[in-house]
């Protein structure tokens, strides 16, 4: 299939399906929204739109221009877990190149399509599975649903690093679920002007096949933040966002040179797959705690990590939950003593941390990436009458919200009742 002509859909137009063949050419019905996106020159354009909206089906068409445009190699299709993977990305990549293109074949077990009489080859992987998304140099590669919170900015970093050889784009289709990377490391920066980011948003009605019916009873019926996330693809603080006290304006600062006598305390949260720590310095005259380092690795040894966070020069690390005492004393032993933890109880942990963000007594260097993007999206499970509920949503995703709850809670008194520090162990 060599020819594609492009058809844009006015507004509400009658609906009709979204590409269809015709011989030796392949025509695009592309809404108003869907042309904006095709239109884009941004290397990493980012469709960020309502639910149903025309996101997941407009991916695959984006992936055949690129390889149309740049040829034979490696492409990439990602998903934030593997279920979604299967029930939508997969579906959408089948129907469109084998179904109705007939360019090639799925190899199940190999969990890729080869295309174009092999020339191509279309890695399938998931956000949830570091190691499918290193399988390839690639030269594009799309996101689908990478707004939610099984889709890490680990993973985003990962997939850069795939397309860095070729300088390859990437494309995101997505509806807002929080305030994580997305929103930082993509939103902001497109409003900031940075060139390499391109944010295409449009409603769910801007679909002619959605129904305004439909549309219109969400709007009516559906919490203001539900609708303008869901429907109309619009950042907004959830229900459920566990430290709504964090402002993502004002605690989140450039970095500066910290003197060598300021005090440095760590936290740290163990792992095999996900060892995680933070380094917080404190101004000695006004108390002001400030975040200036992170660390999230696996894979590695406690001496390992040890000798990664030696150099930080932390006088007092405190981690680990209060059973994980052979943890702590295989860091000690390799040269990092760390306290146990003084709260036990996890709610309790986070009302402390949460303090300390309302009182705006914690600002944080904004290279801690990582951390802003657990931030963002800490929330908890929201229940069927849509309220959250006690549960804190793929709890143990958030090493560094754990990490930071260790060593707040055993430095830091209760802040919203104005406690002071107290004292180390």
């Amino acid at each position: 299939m060599t020819t594609a002509t492009l058809t844009k859909t006015a507004p509400r137009a009658k609906p009709r399906d979204l590409y269809e063949v015709d011989g030796e050419v392949l025509r695009y019905h592309l809404h108003r929204g869907q042309t904006r996106a095709w239109d884009s020159k941004a290397r990493f354009p980012f469709v960020i739109a309502g639910s149903q909206s025309g996101k997941t089906t407009f991916g695959p068409l984006w992936l055949k221009r690129e390889m149309d445009e740049r040829g034979a190699g490696d492409y990439l299709a990602v998903a934030p877990t593997y279920p979604l993977l299967q029930k939508k990305v997969l579906p959408e990549l089948r129907r469109f190149f084998i179904t109705h293109l007939r360019w090639g074949e799925y190899k199940a077990a190999d969990r890729m399509l080869i295309l174009d009489g092999g020339k191509i080859t279309l890695f399938l992987g998931h956000a949830a599975d570091p190691d499918s998304l290193e399988s390839a140099t690639a030269k594009a590669a799309w996101l689908d649903e990478c707004g939610q919170n099984k889709f890490p900015l680990t993973s985003w970093e990962a997939i850069q690093r795939r397309l860095a050889i070729h300088q390859g784009r990437a494309l995101g289709t997505t509806t807002p679920y929080n305030l994580g990377w997305l929103k930082t490391q993509v939103y902001d920066r497109w409003v900031a002007g940075d060139k390499d980011y391109h944010v295409i948003n449009f409603r769910s009605i801007d679909n002619p096949m959605f129904p305004r019916a439909e549309y219109e009873r969400a709007r009516r019926t559906l919490p203001g933040w539900k609708f303008a996330m869901f429907f109309k693809g619009l950042f907004t603080r959830p229900a459920g966002m566990i430290y709504d006290s964090f402002d993502f304006e004002r605690h989140v600062i450039d970095p500066f040179e910290i003197p060598d006598t300021w005090n440095r305390y760590g936290g740290l949260d163990f792992g095999g797959v996900n060892t995680a720590a933070l380094c917080f310095v404190e101004h000695p005259d006004t108390g002001m705690l400030y975040l200036t380092d992170e660390y999230l690795a696996g894979g590695r040894t406690a001496k390992e990590h040890a000798d990664k966070l030696i150099p930080w020069k932390v006088g007092y690390w405190v981690g680990g939950s209060k059973s994980e005492g052979q943890w702590r004393q295989e860091f000690s032993a390799a040269g990092l003593p760390v306290q146990a933890p003084l709260i036990s109880d996890v709610e309790v942990g986070i009302d402390r941390v949460y303090g300390v963000h309302k009182t705006g007594k914690l600002l944080v260097f904004r290279t801690c990436e990582k951390y802003i993007d657990e931030k963002g999206r800490y929330a908890r499970e929201l229940g069927p009458d849509g309220e959250p509920t006690e549960k804190i949503e793929d709890k143990n995703s958030f090493h560094l919200q754990d990490a930071e709850r260790y060593i707040l809670g055993r430095i830091r008194g209760n802040e919203g009742s104005g406690a002071d520090l107290v004292a180390w162990a």
